[in-house]
């Protein structure tokens, strides 16, 4: 608690600074200035000893790269949680993202996403989304953007035949720069298929310590309105307090 405690009161004092913040559903569209390869990795960990003995792992890292008016960008994620010498969650993702841009707000999209959550009752999901986004906001203190478009999921069920679903995806992305060190993002999707709705929030503050590592806090919220019948919970959500080391 004391370090929560600590790291909470050091992004506090950095309200008045902004860093960007790296965006987990639709990246920006590339400003002048933006360099042709950039990537980032995040990274928080925790460990508790003495009447609980426990740890958690949060690793993220991206990599994004220009070619004309494409944006190419790729991302990986891990999550472990044990407590006591067992694991409670452990969580791996793979996605691949493609955004082109036209004159103006408009731009069509296309990731590819791999799942493999071993406490969500799918042993892995394979997800592919394409459509048009619309950059409604793009400015030095406010971002917005809104996209939407078709895709197909393979859901990898561990007791059951595979399931292949079409998909109806939404989503939203939100940045407020209120300094020039640090900014506030907000990110939600929703996927809809015929057997379940799959809703997701990302809540960072991000904070630049120099010009290569910043801090976040963080609140993420996956929602699944059906999960597999061995799923205890529908929903899962992960606060952190990580370091970010952008290059």
């Amino acid at each position: 608690m004391s370090f929560l405690r600590n790291v909470l009161l050091a992004s506090l004092s950095l309200w008045a600074t902004s860093a960007a913040a790296y965006p987990f559903y639709a990246p920006p569209p590339p400003q002048d200035d933006t360099p042709v390869f950039s990537g980032d990795a995040e990274l928080g960990f925790t460990h508790l000893s003495g009447n609980t003995n426990s740890q958690t792992l949060i690793g993220k890292t991206r990599l994004t790269w220009l070619t004309g008016d494409f944006t190419h960008s790729l991302r990986g994620e891990v999550r472990n949680v044990s407590k006591n010498g067992e694991t409670s969650a452990e969580q791996y993702l793979v996605a691949g993202r493609e955004r082109f841009d036209f004159s103006g707000p408009h731009y069509l999209f296309g990731f590819a996403r791999w799942e493999k959550d071993r406490f969500a009752g799918y042993d892995q999901q394979l997800s592919a989304i394409g459509g048009y986004g619309r950059q409604l906001l793009s400015g030095e203190q406010h971002s917005l953007s809104l996209e939407a478009g078709p895709g197909y999921r393979n859901d990898r069920l561990r007791d059951a035949d595979n399931e292949q679903l079409a998909v109806a995806y939404t989503a939203l992305d939100y940045q407020f720069g209120f300094s020039d060190y640090a900014d506030i993002a907000q990110e939600m999707s929703v996927e809809y298929t015929r057997k379940n709705t799959t809703a997701r929030s990302l809540t960072a503050l991000t904070a630049r310590l120099n010009s290569r590592l910043s801090l976040r806090l963080s609140h993420e919220i996956k929602h699944n309105s059906q999960p597999p019948e061995d799923t205890s919970e529908r929903t899962d959500s992960t606060t952190s307090a990580s370091l970010l080391y952008h290059w």
